[in-house]
């Protein structure tokens, strides 16, 4: 553990977590089942080709998956969340599913829908997931296949949402923020709001690839909007507006001295969470993967990860005066996108400033400031 730019310090001698840890719990798990991905979106952090061999080989099975599961049930679990990649290109999600749900598990799924057939829904019908949200790229044939560059998504998309929407089936619809798409994002609003009158939300961030592909990466960077997009973006939506002005004492620090330890995760991650990669590796958050912060399953134990190991990355910290005296002690962190995970992703270490991310932070606080 550790690294040129990090140093770790252990809560005790032997570096393992102490016995209050008895008392903690693990709420939540994610499966990541896959990273595959019948859709080739421009913005995607972790799609790989629906038909890569390498990456289903790496898939957990069935029985891991379910061994797994039996390890987060003895740590406290209650709800599950299936992602990818495109959960429903598993062959197994049936099977999967049931499983899940008849341990007593809260179960939600994150879904582009393209995939969703009768089958799925007279499954949903008769075994109700907590929720499904379904990402809306465009309401338009144009848009939406100008994001996900499949020649026939949306009409599948629409199928699948309709499908599920019809039956009575309980979804979210949220949105990504997009160059391609941002002429449409407020078209997208009124047609997710229509549909799920009690729950929409839209996110301006995107974060570079897991793998780190440079030509992914520079598409990622060409769909993202300019921090004054960002800010008209969120001005333009009421509820997420009146938010942030109604936060803002929470959002903006009045003391740099409040933020000044030199821990380098200050969220809940990994606190009663945890994420599991479609290759049985943990991580305290989906896009906390630097190679220093992952846990493999397939050679370990859930226990294991999640009461030793989690607490020694969250443990982690840096003396690098770069972080000290620009992201550690900024009063807008929590306006900011910055975070290790995110760091980790835009410069490949933990502890680096991202000018992108602190041109945005700024742009909100006069946003916030504003009469």
């Amino acid at each position: 553990m550790g690294g040129k730019y990090l140093s770790v310090v252990p809560l005790n001698k032997f570096g393992l977590w102490t016995k209050t840890n008895e008392k903690r719990r693990l709420f939540s798990i994610g499966f990541e089942m896959t990273a595959r991905c019948n859709n080739e979106c421009r913005h995607c952090y972790i799609n790989l080709p629906a038909g890569d061999k390498k990456a289903r080989e790496k898939e957990l099975s069935l029985g891991e998956i379910a061994d797994i599961t039996e390890q987060a049930l003895s740590l406290g679990t209650i709800w599950c969340l299936l992602t990818g990649g495109e959960p429903l290109l598993r062959e197994d999600f049936i099977d999967i599913y049931l499983y899940l749900k008849k341990k007593g598990l809260l179960v939600s799924i994150f879904t582009n829908a393209t995939l969703i057939s009768d089958k799925h829904v007279q499954l949903f019908k008769k075994h109700p997931p907590k929720n499904i949200e379904v990402s809306v790229y465009g309401v338009t044939k144009e848009t939406y296949e100008k994001v996900t560059r499949r020649p026939g998504s949306f009409e599948a998309f629409s199928r699948g949402l309709d499908l599920l929407l019809e039956n009575g089936v309980r979804v979210r619809l949220k949105a990504m923020a997009l160059r391609s798409n941002a002429h449409e994002l407020l078209t997208i609003s009124s047609f997710c709001r229509e549909r799920t009158k009690d729950y929409f939300r839209f996110d301006p961030f995107l974060h570079l690839r897991y793998d780190r592909d440079p030509k992914r990466n520079a598409e990622i960077i060409s769909e993202r909007l300019s921090p004054n997009e960002i800010v008209a973006l969120e001005q333009s939506d009421p509820e997420r507006f009146q938010a942030l002005k109604e936060d803002c004492g929470n959002l903006i620090l009045s003391e740099k001295s409040e933020h000044s330890c030199d821990h380098l995760i200050k969220c809940g991650a990994g606190n009663n969470s945890l994420v599991i990669g479609f290759d049985g590796r943990v991580r305290l958050c989906y896009s906390l993967c630097h190679p220093e912060c992952v846990y493999s399953l397939r050679d370990g134990s859930l226990s294991d990860a999640f009461l030793n190991f989690v607490p020694k990355i969250r443990d982690i910290r840096s003396n690098r005066k770069e972080f000290k005296t620009k992201c550690n002690g900024c009063s807008l962190i929590n306006l900011c996108l910055w975070c290790p995970a995110h760091a980790h992703l835009e410069t490949g270490k933990l502890d680096k400033h991202v000018d992108y991310f602190c041109k945005v932070a700024h742009a909100r606080e006069k946003m916030i400031a504003m009469p």
